[in-house]
């Protein structure tokens, strides 16, 4: 299933992109659709998802308070309470 991205997540990914990745990796928001799409990034409903997906990827969240787990550069939180994870 491909995953759709809104605008504003796109716009949240570009504003914040250096929070994961040493330099740019998108310019505009069809750049930053397709590195998505690329590297399969996923959006998601709550911090128990970002917590369930990450352990699911084999990370290690155990005992990382909510907090911790939202300011993980792999987690972008979006501005309707959802939140993007992009492995970099």
């Amino acid at each position: 299933m491909m995953q759709e991205y809104s605008e504003k997540c796109l716009k949240v990914f570009l504003d914040n992109q250096e929070q994961l990745f040493d330099e740019p990796v998108a310019e505009t928001l069809e750049e930053a659709e397709a590195f998505l799409e690329d590297c399969m990034a996923v959006v998601v409903d709550s911090l128990d998802e970002v917590r369930d997906y990450m352990e699911e990827s084999g990370m290690d969240v155990e005992g990382m308070s909510d907090e911790e787990l939202e300011s993980a550069s792999e987690v972008f939180p979006l501005p309707d309470g959802r939140y993007l994870i992009v492995e970099g």
